[in-house]
């Protein structure tokens, strides 16, 4: 795999790069449009592949924020075409990594010495290579230990590519008024995400607070091996989620996974109030004895007491079932606005509702099969609507508190993981790890 010297950070560089896929991708639009006049019966499915490798070709290397978008998008299986899914999905653990050289002179850099003088034994190619980070295997007085060190420049691209995306994403979304608070959540915690002494606070959190529950495993960090910009951790034996599930699983092992996972997130959901906001397989491994390890807390997110208390208000099935009820929160949490005419509520109303039904059905029981078909099924109809709705282009997109895009991801993330996993769990077990 190629090796990268340098990753390019200012903003004249990085908006050179995504031109030059823009119209690499226009190509593709041409060669396809000349190949279907000779062929009227050929499909997209290869212009697809091809726009999917470019627009990845590109990203990989502009590493960061740029990555980590490819990286969620990934993770809508229900909007992107397959190539683009398959194609985006290697951002979660295999994208090009740090030269050697780079790596050494970054460890220096803010050690003062070179990863091999400081440990015993340091491994100069990474094991996997991420959006913000690459890890190395290392060994110290007879540990083993991952050593994650991050992209130079990383930190200091964030702004940028908001910048570029801002505008590209208000005329997408038609976000009307002011939509600066959504895209300052983004940036604030893609910031955080760069900041490795606060990821090991958050992980030293999340591990004690959920020690209790079963067949959950985490690694412990070691703060003397680590500062901002490099973090040092025990090495964890295991397999990627996304293996695992090829793996030719029993039920009985798909349903212990998939139920330490659902109770991981419950339990931060409802009790902590504070959770890991980045869900997708790329941060979950499992180990030889059928153990979930989950890694990577640089994206947590706190929830308001007042917008929890109303967001599960508001899936509460009988507040759903109650309009008064249901309007008044759906104005409390800024889905609607005082601003909207009389169609603007009409249509927000009745979507927000048949979105909200579908979207918490696993919620609303005692257990619940996430290979269920007809759930996948009425998720993907749903979002391929969504998606192809031409009066919701033209409505104001500036909807909701900026707490939703947070949660909202990581529900979604999670029913994804689960699906894969086919999982079937009790919804309230999490409740006895209190």
């Amino acid at each position: 795999m190629k090796r990268l010297d340098s990753i390019p950070t200012n903003k004249i560089d990085r908006v050179t790069r995504l031109v030059t896929t823009g119209v690499k991708v226009g190509g593709n639009y041409l060669k396809y449009y000349g190949k279907k006049m000779v062929n009227p019966e050929l499909t997209k499915d290869e212009l697809h592949q091809d726009n999917a490798a470019d627009i990845y070709d590109t990203l990989k290397e502009l590493k960061g924020s740029a990555l980590k978008v490819a990286q969620m998008l990934s993770m809508e299986k229900n909007l992107l075409p397959q190539s683009y899914v398959d194609k985006f999905s290697l951002s979660q653990f295999s994208v090009p990594p740090l030269s050697a050289p780079l790596v050494r002179k970054t460890f220096k850099n803010y050690f003062g010495v070179y990863p091999d003088e400081m440990f015993d034994w340091f491994s100069p190619d990474s094991v996997n290579a991420a959006s913000i980070g690459q890890v190395h295997k290392a060994k110290k007085d007879g540990k083993e230990l991952a050593v994650k060190i991050q992209y130079p420049g990383v930190k200091e691209s964030i702004s940028t590519d908001i910048a570029i995306v801002k505008p590209i994403a208000i005329r997408m979304f038609n976000l009307k008024d002011t939509s600066d608070e959504y895209f300052q959540e983004i940036e604030g915690k893609l910031m955080e995400e760069t900041d490795y002494v606060l990821e090991m606070e958050q992980s030293e959190y999340v591990r004690l607070a959920c020690s209790g529950i079963p067949n959950l495993r985490f690694a412990e960090y070691y703060p003397e091996y680590s500062c901002e910009k490099i973090i040092t951790m025990d090495w964890m034996d295991g397999i990627h989620l996304s293996e695992y599930n090829t793996s030719g699983l029993s039920k009985e092992k798909r349903d212990r996974i998939g139920q330490a996972l659902f109770d991981f997130y419950m339990f931060q959901i409802h009790k902590l109030k504070y959770f890991h906001a980045d869900p997708h397989p790329g941060n979950f491994l499992v180990d030889k004895d059928d153990n979930l390890i989950a890694i990577d807390f640089g994206c947590m997110k706190r929830i308001p007491d007042n917008f929890y208390q109303r967001y599960f208000e508001l899936v509460n099935p009988a507040n759903l079932a109650n309009r008064e009820i249901y309007m008044k929160l759906m104005h409390e949490l800024e889905m609607l606005k005082e601003t909207d005419s009389p169609e603007d509520i009409k249509f927000f109303s009745e979507l927000f509702h048949e979105l909200l039904v579908v979207f918490t059905r696993p919620l609303q029981n005692e257990t619940f099969d996430f290979s269920e078909p007809s759930f996948l099924e009425e998720v993907a109809r749903m979002s391929q609507e969504l998606a192809s709705d031409k009066t919701l282009r033209k409505m104001n997109g500036n909807r909701g508190s900026k707490h939703f895009i947070y949660i909202n991801r990581t529900f979604l993330g999670l029913y994804n993981l689960l699906s894969d996993l086919k999982a079937e769990v009790r919804i309230n077990d999490y409740e006895k790890y209190v």
